[in-house]
């Protein structure tokens, strides 16, 4: 099984959301490691957006109570398989402290360059609408795996 971590600004909002989901798929996606982090995320580790979890609850998600945003590590980038940005601009940070021979490990979370819109400053609606991107990006894996 490989393992995946996905990658926001803060890890409050897109990521972790993204985290929940997969865990909720992990055995359709091949996944055993599933983490969320953030390029800028508080050394002190927030809890999620309460929009983010309003959103996954509507939805029947189970996120952890205990549940905290964390840092990008140095030793992810040996820890996962997989290390997914849910923008360029996140794409960018994580380039820049990757060590150069795990490159090949980062990418982003959509494909085709498209981007997952940081919903933090905008109403209810948007983080709707990336639980809408993340549900369709994991299908899109389940049919991969199984293919």
């Amino acid at each position: 099984m490989s393992s995946i971590l996905l990658v926001c600004v803060a890890n409050i909002c897109r990521s972790p959301m993204a985290e929940v989901v997969f865990r909720a798929r992990a055995p359709l996606l091949g996944l055993g490691r599933i983490e969320s982090a953030g390029v800028r995320a508080s050394p002190r580790g927030n809890p999620m957006d309460p929009r983010a979890l309003a959103a996954l609850a509507q939805r029947q998600y189970k996120a952890e109570k205990k549940w905290r945003s964390r840092r990008v590590a140095p030793a992810d980038f040996e820890r996962f398989d997989q290390i997914l940005a849910m923008d360029l601009e996140v794409l960018e940070a994580l380039r820049e402290q990757c060590p150069p021979p795990l490159l090949a490990r980062l990418g982003l979370f959509l494909e085709d360059g498209a981007e997952v819109p940081d919903p933090y400053y905008g109403s209810a609606k948007g983080f709707e609408h990336v639980l809408n991107l993340i549900e369709a990006r994991a299908e899109q894996l389940a049919r991969s795996v199984l293919a």
